[in-house]
């Protein structure tokens, strides 16, 4: 760990006895597809690449940025297979720009992307890929810059589909905070600090103790911190690295699943990670409480009072609803003592959001507008697609308990009151809650997503970080 990547380079010459890759489009742009290479009987749709002999012809549908990035997972695939090539030259059109490369070089790198547990040996994969342009003053260097940052981001997606993969049988609050902390070690700017149950017991962390205390593995808190200057982000990720749902105990099927859970923390781990390496001017820290919510003697009932870091109470109604329980002392733990500019928290939180915006739309709920088009806008950005979502003012009454300060899990729509609650702990302090339940986990391959943990949320992570350094 972490996966390794298709290496993908720029130049403005081919390689020798490399199979050349011409891209072809659409509609009336579908053209000639390059000397000697028939065209007929295809369409240019993204994502259809076809061996001719030593070239390949790959579709990019109308150019768009979804397209460019389904054809380059596409190409990555077909050159997987067992007998095909390694590595290709890739035909830059005239019009490839920086966002273009982009969207290419992301869905390269991500579309061959691979996790399994197994005792046979590995399939070799596509080692390295050349995109080749025109010869033209600075626009090689240009394209460069735009791969490096394209290159950086998969690596924090795919580092998040690493760590949400991993079986929890290895997985546990123990292994996750460790790992993060070995990774950011070895990258210059960035520290971890790893808490145990002493220390959160100390502190007052009963949201974070309390979703533990069933498991014989307990719970730990991440706090990974770069930079010293400029505007100061903090991240909270869920991490709850298997979900049993506790005493209101989920339905056997689909609770293998569960091992993604911590989506959300992986997601703020693989972003403070590529931050540091591209050496953002920003300030931002990445907060993970991680636990395992187990059925035991010693787990949290429903109708336990918790009392949460800082002193408000909680009423249990619904051990499953433990996600909200942990970023509750995170996000309080955030406003009392690091003064943030923006918080943001992102987590696998409601299966409400499933329902409300599917598998491949991540919700999110702010009570500024200006914040929550800066998170649909940095998702843009980087191929992952946000919905901005009510806190709606007749629901918040039902976060209120009658014999605690608020209630866990309160009647009325899911997503939504779950961010009221979690919107308490927020303070006055710019916030935003990202709810990633249906994007951070797929069945099935399309564009640069493969089945499994997809990683969805650090790049937005990572692009909201780049916006506010400017």
């Amino acid at each position: 760990m972490p996966t390794k990547l298709v290496d993908v380079e720029v130049a403005t010459a081919a390689r020798r006895d490399v199979p050349a890759v011409v891209l072809v489009s659409t509609g009336p742009a579908l053209g000639p597809g390059g000397d000697g290479i028939d065209v007929s009987g295809l369409t240019g749709k993204a994502g259809e690449a076809v061996r001719h002999d030593e070239t390949w012809t790959l579709g990019v549908g109308t150019g768009s940025l979804a397209d460019y990035r389904a054809a380059g997972a596409a190409l990555v695939r077909a050159l997987s297979g067992e007998d095909a090539p390694k590595t290709a030259d890739v035909l830059l059109t005239p019009d490839f720009d920086a966002a273009n490369v982009r969207a290419f070089v992301l869905g390269a790198a991500l579309g061959g992307y691979r996790f399994k547990v197994t005792g046979e040996e590995a399939p070799k994969r596509v080692g390295s890929l050349r995109l080749i342009t025109a010869d033209d003053d600075g626009f090689e260097e240009v394209l460069t810059s735009a791969a490096l940052k394209a290159h950086a981001l998969a690596t924090a997606t795919a580092l998040t589909r690493d760590l949400a993969n991993t079986p929890s049988n290895v997985k546990d609050p123990r292994w996750l905070t460790t790992t993060a902390a070995r990774l950011a070690d070895r990258v210059d700017g960035l520290s971890a600090t790893v808490r145990d149950e002493k220390w959160l017991a100390q502190q007052g962390f009963g949201g974070v103790l309390a979703v533990g205390g069933g498991s014989a593995r307990p719970p730990r808190f991440l706090e990974l911190t770069y930079g010293t200057t400029g505007p100061h982000l903090v991240f909270v990720g869920k991490g709850i690295t298997f979900d049993t749902g506790g005493i209101s105990v989920k339905p056997a099927d689909g609770m293998h699943l569960m091992r993604t859970d911590m989506a959300g923390g992986g997601a703020v781990i693989g972003a403070l990670l590529a931050v540091a390496r591209r050496k953002l001017p920003v300030r931002v820290t990445g907060l993970v409480p991680c636990a395992e919510n187990h059925v035991s003697g010693s787990a949290y009932r429903p109708g336990d009072v918790v009392r949460h870091y800082g002193g408000a109470t909680t009423e249990v109604t619904n051990t499953d609803a433990e996600g909200r329980m942990v970023l509750a002392d995170a996000l309080a733990y955030a406003v009392k003592n690091l003064e943030p500019d923006l918080l943001v928290d992102v987590a696998t939180l409601t299966g409400a959001m499933k329902v409300s915006l599917g598998l491949r739309t991540g919700g999110v709920f702010s009570p500024s507008a200006e914040l929550a088009a800066e998170v649909v806008e940095a998702g843009a950005n980087v191929g992952e697609q946000w919905w901005r979502m009510p806190l709606l003012e007749e629901h918040v009454s039902a976060v209120a308990s009658e014999i605690a300060d608020y209630k866990q899990c309160p009647p009325g729509p899911g997503g939504i009151t779950a961010a009221l609650f979690l919107q308490k702990f927020a303070g006055d302090v710019p916030w935003a809650h990202l709810d990633i339940a249906g994007p951070a986990r797929s069945e099935k391959v399309y564009d640069e997503v493969v089945a499994g943990a997809t990683g969805f949320g650090a790049r937005t992570l990572v692009e909201l970080a780049e916006k506010y350094s400017r």
